[in-house]
């Protein structure tokens, strides 16, 4: 992961953090629209993504997603990951942030978000670790304190899972229990 601050900072806020929000187009997914001869809309998402989410999950930690678009699939891939809160529909991805902040009890210092493009910018500005992944739109890059490596769709959000779980000192024992 490429950091925008130094190594002590980003491992220090990503400690802290109790709730991650993932935008979903760009980041779990590739950022393509797939439609079928019917027009039905497919989405695909990474296994390696979900496991990661699962491990978060495992340790306490609060997953939610919010995106700007709706989806059938999104819905279903949600449920599949036990995400207890998923907001689709909403381009203001900053209000319902601080919607889902008021609601669940976290604070701007506790989240960390991770998102692509323009309608994430302000989210990631406002949280204590704002990520971004290496295909997202440049402005992102300049103002999220960390960056993938891993492109949307392909791992980020695991990369990102595992840098958190390094933070607080839990991924030394999860991976001893897949030895």
């Amino acid at each position: 992961m490429q950091l925008n601050c130094s190594p002590e900072r980003a491992r220090q806020q990503a400690a802290a953090i109790r709730l991650l929000v993932m935008d979903v187009d760009g980041v779990l997914t590739g950022g393509e629209l797939l439609y079928d001869s019917e027009g039905r809309e497919l989405k695909r998402f990474n296994i390696l993504d979900g496991l990661g989410i699962k491990l978060l999950q495992q340790q306490g930690m609060t997953t939610a997603i919010i995106s700007g678009r709706r989806s059938a699939m999104l819905t279903r891939r949600a449920g599949e990951l036990g995400i207890p809160h998923l907001v689709q529909g909403r381009e203001d991805k900053l209000d319902a942030l601080q919607s889902l902040l008021t609601t669940e009890g976290f604070t701007l210092e506790e989240t960390a978000y991770i998102g692509d493009d323009l309608p994430d910018l302000a989210a990631i500005r406002a949280v204590g670790f704002g990520v971004t992944v290496p295909n997202a739109y440049p402005l992102l890059k300049e103002h999220a304190l960390a960056i993938t490596t891993a492109p949307g769709g392909q791992g980020a959000v695991r990369e990102l899972a595992d840098f958190l779980l390094q933070a607080q000192d839990a991924y030394d024992d999860i991976m001893a229990s897949y030895l």
